[in-house]
C-alpha cells in the first residue's frame, strides 16, 4: 500500500467492506481514527491507519472481543496481530452488576452494561457467559413465584436495545441472510443476538423481529433475494405455521432453529446453537 496516499472515511470504508457507522464507532470507542487533518478540517486515514483497521477486521472476525482486538491492532503497528489465546472470562462481578441493574429496573444502566459486555468479550460470550445464565435464573424465579416477570421482560428489552447498536455491518452485492421469527412467535431476543453476532464478523442481514406472518415473509423473501432465510421458533405451533416448503421453492438455503423444531422440515436445515448459526451463514457466504 502506497505510504503517501489519504483515504477518506468512505472510501477506507467501502475498502474494508465494512460501515461508515462502524468505522466511526472504533475511532470513537477505541480510538482506531484517522491521524491525518487537511484543510478545511477534512480528517484523512493513512496507509498506517488503514493497516491497523485491518488488524481490527481480521481479529473480530476470528471472535476476538472488539476491545482487546482494538488494543492488539494499536500495539502491534507493524505486524500482523495473532489472537489471544485464552479470551477474558466473564467474571461474576460482571453479572451481579447486570443483575442488579435489572433487579432495580435501571434500564440506562442495562443498556451500558451490556454494550461494555460487548466490547470486553464479543457479543457471543457475553450472551452465553452473561446474559443467557441471567435471563434462564429470572425466568426461573418468575415461574416459581409469579413475580419478577416485569424485571425479565424489561432486562430483555434492553438486551435487544443494547445489541441493535452492533448490528450493523456493510451492504454485500447480495444479502447474506434474511432472520425472521416464524408466525405468532414473540421471542426475537435470540434473532437480535445472532444479527449483532453476524454484524461483528462483518456479515449483513435483515431481521424482521418477531411474529412475521407467512405472506410477509415469503413477500420479503422475493423482495430481497437473500442467499439463506434463518426461522426462529420457541414452541411447536409456531414452527409448524411457518412455511418452509414455500421458502425452500424459492432455491434460498433455508435454515430453522430454537427448541420448537422437533425436526427440520424437508429442503431446510437445523442449527443447534448460536455458534452452528454464525458458522453456517458466514460458511454460505463465505466470510
Amino acid at each position: 500500500m502506497d505510504s503517501g496516499v489519504l483515504w477518506s472515511p468512505g472510501a477506507v470504508a467501502r475498502m474494508l467492506a465494512i460501515s461508515p457507522t462502524t468505522l466511526r464507532t472504533w475511532d470513537r470507542r477505541y480510538g482506531l481514527g484517522p491521524s491525518t487533518r487537511e484543510e478545511g478540517k477534512h480528517r484523512r486515514y493513512s496507509a498506517e491507519d488503514v493497516d491497523r483497521l485491518r488488524r481490527m477486521v481480521a481479529l473480530t472476525g476470528q471472535g476476538v472481543a472488539p476491545a482487546s482486538a482494538a488494543a492488539m491492532a494499536l500495539s502491534e503497528p507493524g505486524g500482523a496481530a495473532e489472537a489471544p489465546e485464552r479470551p477474558e472470562e466473564v467474571t461474576a462481578a460482571e453479572r451481579r452488576g447486570f443483575a442488579r441493574a435489572a433487579t432495580r429496573l435501571d434500564a440506562p444502566l442495562m443498556v451500558r452494561l451490556v454494550g461494555e459486555l460487548i466490547q470486553r468479550h464479543g457479543v457471543v460470550r457475553a450472551w452465553d457467559c452473561a446474559l443467557v445464565p441471567f435471563l434462564v435464573a429470572a425466568g426461573e424465579r418468575a415461574a416459581a413465584d409469579a413475580r419478577g416477570v416485569e424485571v425479565e421482560h424489561l432486562a430483555t428489552a434492553c438486551i435487544s436495545r443494547a445489541l441493535s447498536v452492533y448490528a450493523q455491518a456493510a451492504e454485500q452485492p447480495r444479502l447474506p441472510v434474511l432472520l425472521a421469527c416464524a408466525p405468532e412467535e414473540q421471542h426475537s431476543l435470540p434473532l437480535d443476538v445472532l444479527a449483532a453476532a453476524l454484524a461483528e464478523r462483518g456479515c449483513a442481514s435483515r431481521n424482521l423481529g418477531a411474529r412475521v406472518p407467512p405472506t410477509a415473509l415469503l413477500d420479503a423473501t422475493a423482495l430481497l433475494s437473500p442467499v439463506a432465510v434463518m426461522v426462529w421458533a420457541h414452541a411447536t405451533e409456531q414452527a409448524e405455521a411457518t412455511p418452509v416448503a414455500e421458502l425452500v421453492e424459492t432455491g434460498r438455503t433455508v435454515l430453522v432453529g430454537g427448541p420448537g423444531w422437533a425436526n427440520a422440515p424437508a429442503g431446510s436445515r437445523y442449527v443447534g446453537s448460536l455458534n452452528e448459526a454464525i458458522d453456517t451463514i458466514l460458511s454460505l457466504n463465505r466470510f
